[in-house]
């Protein structure tokens, strides 16, 4: 998920997001802990939507 899809979402949008990321990273390190994981890539994936996630709603709890 790039920046600019993620600027155009509104909070409540973006916070429910975040929680499928979060459940979906957890379901990965599961996977990977087990060995049975198909695309170790998509954790580091799911890990930089979270942060920019949470950055834009660092942003906009700033302003």
């Amino acid at each position: 998920m790039n920046v600019k899809e993620i600027r155009d979402k509104s909070n409540e949008e973006l916070l429910k997001t975040l929680d499928e990321f979060k459940t979906e990273l957890f379901n990965l390190h599961f996977e990977r802990a087990t060995g049975s994981i198909e695309n170790p890539m998509r954790i580091r994936e799911i890990r930089k939507s979270v942060a920019r996630i949470k950055t834009v709603l660092k942003e906009r709890e700033a302003k």
